[in-house]
């Protein structure tokens, strides 16, 4: 592989680590401590398992598709429409 291919590799395997440590955050470790939401009248921790990991999930998703494009882009392996105007 060249200079070029590996060092896009490096920032890959970097994004990627970072997100699965952002996953298994907010998987498990947000709901461990999430007992305390709890109360009589309101179940928090369940609103917060339930609703809010969801909407978390889907923010990762879409942050690392773009950040995962700049990387492409930055070293030439973009998608390109090509025959295109």
């Amino acid at each position: 592989m060249s200079s070029k291919q590996d060092e896009h590799w490096t920032k890959t395997k970097s994004l990627t680590t970072t997100t699965l440590v952002i996953w298994a955050i907010i998987s498990f470790v947000i709901h461990w401590f999430g007992e305390g939401l709890n109360s009589d009248a309101f179940p928090g921790a369940y609103f917060m398992a339930g609703m809010g990991s969801q909407v978390a999930f889907a923010v990762l998703v879409f942050w690392f598709a773009s950040r995962q494009n700049q990387i492409d882009e930055e070293f030439g392996f973009g998608e390109k429409l090509r025959g295109r105007k």
